[in-house]
């Protein structure tokens, strides 16, 4: 079961840091003014966010 977590705990390490690189990617490329890049990013980073919200919450024990 431990094995289970810790692939739980990496899962949600990635989505996060897609997460960060995708809001990065477009507040870049929207200062660039590189509107489709930028807006591109930006609904990547939605769908990550909307990813990470419906996942269960991770349980301490």
């Amino acid at each position: 079961m431990s094995e289970r977590k810790g692939l739980q705990r990496l899962g949600r390490f990635g989505l996060r840091a897609l997460r960060i690189t995708a809001s990065t990617v477009s507040i870049v490329e929207l200062l660039r003014s590189d509107w489709g890049g930028g807006v591109t990013a930006a609904l990547a980073w939605f769908a990550f966010v909307q990813v990470e919200r419906r996942l269960p919450p991770d349980s301490q024990e």
